[in-house]
């Protein structure tokens, strides 16, 4: 290199002899300023960048931006990663548990939208979840029509069950979707692991839902059956659920209604269940009863109301992760 002066002469320091990696203590200089999460933090990352800091460059290089810059950056990354690991409570440390796949059918007027913070809820914990809308509602709304029957949405679940490849399923059924759930069981038993009816019709070989009470008033046109009433009905109560659940609640089409389903002890009848009774509505308390008789798992959440996915998502998922 030349100078104003001449000649200058280049200096080459020798490189130190490389160092055993020292894991960071909160005594070490170099530890980190943040908690250490021992299942999210890059432990290599750490060692490696104390390994190559015995060859770093002098103050001054032209390269020490550089790798402050990158150093910085590892920081700023293990950092996250810590954070990371408890935005799921129990996460971090924990032992993982089993993953299961779960397939959450909504009842009727519904639609997949209403299992949001439930499917949220089991992401988070791991599962692999499908809440499949049944045509006609939701944001299938635009395919309403009379001739929607209890076989159509039957078809929709199973159909999900296929193209998906899905297999160990729990299988939940809201309300009316337990006639649902029951006759995808009679389709795609071998795929479905447990049938889990949530305050829920149990339904009987050769019976439609009418058999268990009456169908609601129709609307003009003699097929659609309008929602039973606001969301307070199905005992939502809290202001913004009430506004998120009525904007979305649609008409019912009568065939889901009086359809009935063919179930067989050799296929529906060998898949085990569970009955999780949310009200003292006779109608799911007889099912419940029946439920017991068949030896069915028997859980109680009757401080949620109808639609529980909605009122109380935690205290469901608790349940629901208790079948994994």
């Amino acid at each position: 290199m030349y100078g104003l002066g001449g000649r200058s002469r280049l200096r080459f320091l020798p490189l130190a002899p490389p160092r055993y990696p020292v894991i960071p203590t909160p005594s070490h200089p170099a530890a980190p300023a943040f908690p250490l999460a021992k299942s999210s933090f890059d432990l290599h990352s750490l060692v490696d960048e104390q390994h190559d800091s015995a060859a770093r460059p002098l103050a001054g290089s032209p390269m020490i931006d550089q790798q402050k810059h990158l150093s910085r950056r590892k920081m700023i990354v293990g950092t996250t990663s810590c954070a990371l690991g408890t935005l799921v409570p129990g996460t971090a440390g924990a032992k993982p548990k089993k993953t299961a796949t779960f397939v959450l059918v909504h009842g009727a007027w519904h639609g997949g939208w209403c299992w949001k913070k439930v499917r949220r809820l089991l992401v988070a914990a791991g599962h692999d979840v499908f809440t499949p809308t049944l045509t006609g509602l939701g944001e299938r709304a635009h395919l309403l029509n009379a001739e929607i029957s209890l076989e159509t949405h039957v078809q929709d679940v199973a159909a999900v069950l296929e193209m998906e490849d899905l297999g160990d399923v729990i299988l939940v059924g809201h309300s009316y979707a337990g006639m649902v759930i029951a006759g995808v069981a009679e389709k795609a038993g071998p795929r479905i692991s447990k049938l889990v009816y949530l305050d829920a019709f149990l339904p009987e070989d050769g019976k439609a839902l009418r058999d268990y009470g009456p169908v609601p008033k129709l609307r003009e046109d003699g097929w659609r059956v309008p929602p039973l009433g606001p969301p307070g009905a199905f005992n939502v109560k809290e202001a913004r659920d009430v506004e998120w659940v009525g904007s979305r609640l649609g008409d019912q089409p009568l065939k889901t209604f009086t359809r009935p389903v063919r179930l067989s002890a050799e296929r529906s009848g060998a898949i085990p269940g569970v009955y999780i009774q949310c009200t003292k509505a006779p109608v799911f308390v007889e099912a419940s009863e029946r439920a017991r008789r068949r030896g069915y798992h028997f859980a109680e959440l009757l401080i949620a109301g109808h639609d529980a996915m909605i009122t109380k998502p935690e205290e469901l998922v608790r349940i629901l992760g208790e079948l994994t």
